[in-house]
């Protein structure tokens, strides 16, 4: 299958429109339609209706395949890219936004030191978006976070060939306002939480959909959505009583108006991993291994 083809295919799906794909591709619209007529010739199905612009049911299904395939192969180029390491001293460093600890500080701080003219860029972005930066090359290092039972690795995506380990597990906290009734306790079950106001923030906290997983309910229905990677912010939205989010205990003490109360059941903690290529640069894997594993005392 011609990739120039199937990435035709995608961009008139994702415009709903032949001249609209050819516009953000840089073609013709007769060549997006010749696109699509010779991948639908070598496919043997029609995928596309033209008016309006609508998948078929073979359309549908190669959908469901086409962005993870150019993702792959988007992936695989950059890897191959890699291999004269030309950039010695340039990282960027992918967080999600819990994950960027003071150890992460600490070991970034401690690279700056050891290398010369380091040019360095930290980039706090949703989970699934640490990934893909770092499977592209967009980012050197990913640092993900989630929960997960007691040294259990994260539920994480098939991500080729990669490697993962954990960086820190954390106790995980629920957030209260600081005037809540169930502020005052010592430790909290989620499943006595099922029913309560929640904030839906996926990209900062630990996503709502995960916690329903984890406690097999179908509770947990948000009260607000939030989007983006501002702590802070969300931490403000629990304060003024807008509902409640799920952090790692030691980052969730800081904010101010919040109590942050332990989660006793389940048995869970908040885990940090890093991810990096089967074949980083040489900065890459330095940095990799300054930061501390989990188990270990940052120096």
């Amino acid at each position: 299958m011609d990739t120039h083809l199937l990435r035709t295919f995608v961009a008139v799906l994702e415009h709903r429109s032949f001249s609209r794909a050819a516009s953000a591709l840089g073609y013709t619209q007769s060549a997006v339609s010749q696109h699509i007529a010779a991948l639908e010739a070598d496919l043997g199905a029609r995928l596309l209706e033209r008016r309006p612009v609508a998948p078929t049911p073979a359309g549908t299904r190669l959908m469901e395949h086409a962005p993870a395939l150019l993702l792959r192969l988007d992936a695989a180029r950059a890897d191959i890219a890699r291999l004269p390491d030309a950039r010695p001293a340039r990282l960027t460093l992918a967080c999600s936004p819990a994950a960027l600890t003071p150890a992460v500080a600490q070991a970034l701080a401690q690279l700056h030191t050891a290398t010369r003219l380091l040019d360095a860029e930290v980039r706090l972005l949703a989970r699934e978006s640490v990934l893909e930066d770092v499977l592209t090359a967009r980012a050197d290092l990913g640092l993900v976070d989630g929960v997960a039972a007691p040294s259990d690795p994260l539920p994480l995506p098939d991500l080729g060939p990669t490697t993962t380990r954990a960086a820190a597990e954390q106790p995980l906290a629920v957030l209260f306002p600081a005037g809540h009734p169930l502020a005052r306790r010592r430790s909290v079950r989620l499943t006595d939480l099922t029913q309560a106001r929640w904030i839906d923030a996926p990209d900062t906290a630990v996503p709502l959909d995960r916690l329903r997983a984890v406690c097999r309910t179908d509770g947990f229905r948000p009260r607000i959505r939030h989007r983006g990677t501002d702590l802070h912010g969300l931490a403000s939205l629990t304060a003024a009583d807008l509902g409640l989010t799920a952090l790692p205990l030691p980052l969730a003490a800081t904010f101010p108006g919040i109590t942050a109360v332990p989660v006793e059941e389940p048995r869970l903690v908040h885990r940090t991993e890093l991810i990096h290529t089967a074949h980083p640069t040489a900065t890459a894997q330095q940095l990799a291994d300054l930061i501390p594993r989990h188990g270990e005392a940052a120096s």
